[in-house]
């Protein structure tokens, strides 16, 4: 049996370090929301291969369609020959997505992919160039990804320069001192010291920031940004790559505000564990770019297609924007107890929508000053007692919790258990 040591002894020499690894843990199978590990080991998954696997690991309808699909073919390029289920799953995403008016949809491969491809179609529509993003945000690893994410290290640090004419607004954060007026302020301070409003082809912005800290940008917030949009004849890009799929309780992250955006980007939770992503937007803005200048050799891969089209089943069939609410009930139920015994004094805000949960990770409540040497230790602690966690936030404090929405009450709350093992022993060790 090859073990786990072995693998990362090889995955040292042959892999780039800058590919980096949560864990040193190396996945032989998984089902549901367990993985067992070369070695043998079970652990619960509470990261979902970031937000991919929300429909679980190995679902059986999903592994049925996509085995399906592979006896018909697998890549003819969809834009050469193309085929019903790319057209037929277009036709389900305008449907639902959380687009003004009649919509398109284009599929890519990656989120990445989906955030380039939304600003192509803006800066098409509008005949502008200017784009704003927001501190925290994250977009991808693409050169215009890294330019439109808010934060530097690891994402940023030695790659530049980056693409202009992209500028950076204060994402409201009630925990951190920043209010929603705050962040309009800085808005229309970019307005008017750095660029004209009639030169800003897009603002994207993430619903709920991921890799930022699971920051859940207020209702009334996107309201006023929707309105500051339509004022400027801007596109307002919505960002649902790790918020879309029934994450967050509702299918979209944007439908808790009740507005629609001009251009969505989807991907991660879109096919159950196949590469693909997607951008939904207004027809008359999907419509703006000339014939072949949108596309992709893999671009809406048939087998990812019909992996797609099972996840949408599944999330209806099983009802999992409630499922998501009730596991999302669970996680913040147990980390309010946790917040209340005295001996824990290093836990600071604790927020989320469904499943999307988070807890920040602070040197003690009363100063909120982020502690990311317990937050590193809960990681490897929670690893070795058989918890798999993930991290994220701009100071490397914040401990996000995106468990399958597949998940038992049992597991959910097995997991749970751990994780408060884990918190104590972790704070020991950091003491």
């Amino acid at each position: 049996m090859t073990t786990s040591a072995e693998l990362q002894a090889r995955r040292v020499a042959a892999v780039p370090r800058g590919v980096g690894n949560v864990t040193t843990i190396f996945a032989k199978r998984a089902k549901n929301a367990e993985i067992w590990s070369e070695d043998g080991k079970r652990y619960i998954d509470f990261g979902a291969g970031i937000a991919v696997v929300n429909t679980g690991h190995q679902h059986p309808k999903i592994v049925a369609a996509i085995e399906e699909q592979l006896k018909a073919f697998s890549h003819v390029c969809f834009q050469v020959t193309p085929y019903e289920n790319y057209v037929t799953l277009a036709e389900r995403l305008n449907r639902i997505a959380p687009v003004a008016g009649p919509a398109k949809t284009m599929l890519v491969s990656t989120g990445a992919e989906a955030v380039e491809n939304a600003l192509k179609v803006a800066r098409a529509f509008t005949g502008r160039s200017g784009v704003i993003s927001f501190g925290g945000g994250f977009h991808g690893r693409t050169h215009m990804g890294m330019a439109l994410t808010g934060k530097v290290v690891p994402y940023k640090k030695g790659f530049g320069p980056f693409p202009p004419d992209i500028y950076n607004a204060v994402f409201p954060n009630a925990y951190h001192g920043v209010s929603n007026e705050q962040s309009l302020q800085s808005l229309k301070y970019l307005f008017k010291h750095t660029i004209d409003p009639s030169n800003v082809s897009a603002i994207i912005i993430e619903p709920v920031q991921g890799e930022g800290g699971f920051n859940i940008a207020p209702v009334e917030f996107l309201r006023a940004l929707r309105a500051l949009c339509d004022e400027h004849g801007i596109m307002l890009i919505a960002d649902e790559i790790q918020t879309g799929f029934a994450r967050t309780g509702k299918m979209f992250a944007l439908e808790h505000a009740g507005i629609k955006a001009d251009v969505v980007t989807l991907a991660k939770g879109l096919a159950g564990g196949m590469p693909l992503a997607a951008i939904v937007g207004r027809a008359d803005v999907m419509d703006a770019a000339n014939p072949g200048g949108l596309g992709g050799t893999y671009a809406g891969n048939p087998v990812a297609c019909a992996a797609a089209h099972a996840v949408l089943d599944v999330i209806e069939d099983e009802k999992l924007c409630d499922r998501s609410n009730a596991i999302g009930k669970i996680i913040i139920g147990r980390l309010g107890q946790l917040k209340e015994r005295s001996n824990l004094n290093c836990i600071g805000d604790i927020r989320g929508l469904g499943a999307m949960c988070a807890l920040e990770l602070v040197r003690n409540a009363a100063s909120g000053e982020p502690d990311a040497a317990l937050t590193s230790a809960l990681l490897k602690t929670a690893s070795d007692r058989g918890l798999i966690l993930l991290s994220c936030g701009t100071y490397s404090n914040v401990i996000r919790f995106l468990v399958p929405l597949t998940a038992s009450d049992a597991l959910v709350e097995e997991g749970m258990d751990i994780f408060a093992e884990s918190l104590i022993e972790a704070m020991s060790r950091t003491a």
